[in-house]
């Protein structure tokens, strides 16, 4: 084993080469290029580029818990949920591709998971079947990340080409028998306004599904 190469430091490394060069330039062979050692260094720790997923999501989960725990505690299961999707989607934003390198992940730390069970027992309590309430959260976690995929990729997309996202091209190449369609198109929003709103949306949904 290489010394001074430890599980952490290679999350924390892989988490600023991300930021670099983005999910797809991050390679267990760019990551050992970063920390000066073979590939076969790193295979110690994670075996392939599917584990080193695993740990940089298990790593962004724990500052979603430590952010969570420094608030106020909620009203309920909505109150906590609102919460829990703010935390989330900040932590994703923080760097390139944070949503996307989520997706399809497995937390590692126990801990991690662990940290449902208060939230489990508190609703349940309230009257929150536990299908249900575990079904909340992975539809939340599923929307957060969704919607910062796009975030993400939207703002990505527009630093490289501006005009990508023009009304007035969109609206000239619809031409005149989509008026809707258009007039849709410049109601469109993004960033924390947009977030609220479908958040919104989706705790209303849940809200009518468990009606407590």
């Amino acid at each position: 084993m290489s010394k001074g190469i430890t599980r952490d430091r290679i999350v924390a490394t892989a988490l600023e080469l991300l930021d670099e060069i983005g999910m797809a330039g991050l390679t267990v062979r760019a990551l050992a290029n970063r920390l000066d050692v073979r590939p076969s260094a790193l295979y110690w720790h994670v075996r392939n580029k599917r584990e080193l997923l695993d740990e940089m999501s298990t790593a962004v989960m724990r500052h979603v818990g430590s952010a969570l725990s420094e608030l106020p505690p909620g009203g309920g299961w909505r109150d906590d949920l609102a919460a829990f999707a703010g935390v989330l989607r900040a932590e994703f934003l923080l760097h390139r591709d944070g949503a996307r390198i989520f997706s399809g992940t497995r937390i590692t730390d126990p801990e991690v998971v662990r940290a449902k069970e208060f939230w489990f027992a508190r609703w349940t309590a309230s009257g929150v079947e536990l299908s249900d309430a575990d079904d909340a959260v992975d539809l939340v976690t599923a929307f957060v990340v969704g919607f910062v995929i796009e975030e993400q990729e939207h703002l990505q997309s527009a630093e490289t080409d501006p005009t990508r996202y023009s009304l007035a091209e969109r609206d000239a190449w619809l031409g005149e028998d989509a008026p809707l369609v258009k007039r849709a198109g410049h109601l469109h929003d993004d960033g924390d306004q947009r977030f609220e709103r479908h958040l919104g949306i989706v705790l209303d949904g849940l809200a009518a599904r468990l009606k407590v």
